[in-house]
């Protein structure tokens, strides 16, 4: 049976396998600076970017690699840092990065508010004008040579809308060390750097039939416009990641609004690409270029940079990351202080990246005792439920509440995570602590 290279584990296991057997191009990297990457990875169960690194900083960031052609569109000057405002009581940051707190999102509905929409940058967002920005579709699977869309002709393509959650590989990366004491290395998540919005944009599958897409096509690699990426001495480009034409061809989006507003400089204005049910770094941000191959593709950010190491894994590491995890976070700050006796109406969000949710359980002694919320949004794939549950206190001192979700494939959230020593896919159930006076 051919595999469904749309799954973007078939697709991304088929590409390793390809490329090993130089089968598959190295897109922008030399292929030996890759071989070097893939051997100091599994060396040190890292790509050695520090503690406020690892593999998923160098994919989340940003970078350009040679081959597009001129004219691909430039990124204006930017101040360094994120652009929007960061008040402390909506974010908390983590170098270049901006994490929500979850306790600043109760109330606000199913759509994460850009205002507290979490922000990865590697290094900074950059500002490009929406009437000078342009999109140059280009490759040897066309039927002509390089095509240009202005932000205006993108426009005037038919609109679709997609509500979608994107969360990055390391969320909840921090309760490896926190809640099981176990070393790990890149940017410290708590459980915030999740967002779902509403995007709206033009179909992929209309641009690239009207740059001349042929049957030949095999791989898209649409690439960003921010700054670009230095790891173990080798220059890896700009952030870019191919999809399979089959994909690309289905319900990927070049999306430029976001929640009914045009898309901020933050979250990739002022175009994006949004690729649904596959982890958060395929759907490129400040996209400029998009190559159509005719050959399969190969760049860091297919499996090199998402890759698991460490104990319990493969000597040279694990199969490439895919869907993201099971995860259930409270709206409530870490370490409240709730009255005893007086009824709160606690609540939070559960999310999958495989199925809907359609349970969400809680305990507020420390999982004694678990009791069923109350779901108030249908089970959706791509988006989270919100859920609630009263809770009075009976008596006074330190408390654990937690939360634990159970999808529609009937995986629930186990009590501890597989440990690997970059942090990824953390989904064990999260200790939230409170103090009861």
């Amino acid at each position: 049976m051919p595999l469904d290279l749309s799954d973007e584990s078939q697709y991304d296991r088929a590409r390793l396998r390809q490329w090993a057997r130089g089968r598959a191009r190295s897109a922008g990297v030399d292929r030996r600076d890759l071989l070097r990457l893939f051997a100091a990875g599994a060396a040190a169960g890292s790509l050695g970017l520090g503690a406020a690194g690892s593999a998923e900083a160098a994919a989340e960031g940003a970078a350009a690699a040679p081959g597009p052609p001129a004219g691909a569109g430039a990124a204006a000057a930017a101040p360094p840092g994120i652009v929007k405002p960061l008040p402390p009581e909506l974010f908390t940051v983590r170098g270049t990065n901006a994490e929500t707190n979850f306790a600043s999102l109760r109330g606000t509905g199913p759509l994460t508010p850009v205002d507290r929409f979490f922000v990865r940058n590697h290094t900074s967002t950059p500002r490009i004008e929406a009437s000078g920005w342009r999109l140059n579709v280009w490759g040897d699977a066309l039927a002509g040579g390089p095509v240009e869309f202005s932000y205006d002709r993108l426009r005037s393509l038919p609109a679709v809308e997609r509500t979608l959650f994107v969360e990055s590989a390391g969320n909840g990366r921090s309760f490896y060390a926190t809640q099981q004491g176990q070393q790990v290395t890149g940017t410290a998540w708590t459980l915030g750097a999740i967002g779902v919005a509403r995007w709206r944009g033009a179909r992929l599958s209309d641009v690239l039939r009207r740059a001349g897409v042929t049957r030949a096509a095999v791989d898209v690699l649409p690439r960003g416009l921010d700054d670009e990426v230095v790891t173990n001495g080798v220059n890896v480009g700009r952030v870019r990641r191919p999809l399979p034409v089959s994909k690309a061809l289905d319900d990927v989006i070049l999306a430029y609004e976001m929640n009914g507003e045009p898309l901020p400089p933050d979250h990739g204005g002022p175009v994006r690409v949004v690729v649904p049910g596959w982890i958060g770094i395929s759907s490129i941000k400040w996209v400029g270029d998009i190559e159509v191959s005719a050959e399969p593709l190969y760049t860091p950010w297919n499996t090199d940079l998402y890759r698991l190491f460490g104990p319990g894994q493969p000597p040279q590491g694990s199969a490439p990351l895919t869907r993201q995890t099971l995860k259930s976070a409270f709206e409530l700050e870490a370490g409240a202080t709730l009255p005893v006796h007086r009824t709160r109406l606690l609540t939070g969000r559960s999310w999958s990246g495989a199925a809907p949710v359609h349970r969400v359980e809680v305990s507020t002694d420390g999982g004694a005792r678990w009791q069923r919320a109350r779901l108030h949004d249908a089970p959706r794939r791509g988006g989270w439920v919100r859920w609630s549950l009263p809770w009075t206190p009976r008596a006074t001192g330190p408390a654990a509440l937690l939360a634990r979700a159970t999808d529609a494939t009937g995986r629930t959230q186990p009590a501890t995570a597989a440990h690997n020593t970059q942090g990824y896919l953390f989904d064990a159930v999260v200790r939230h602590p409170v103090t009861v006076v």
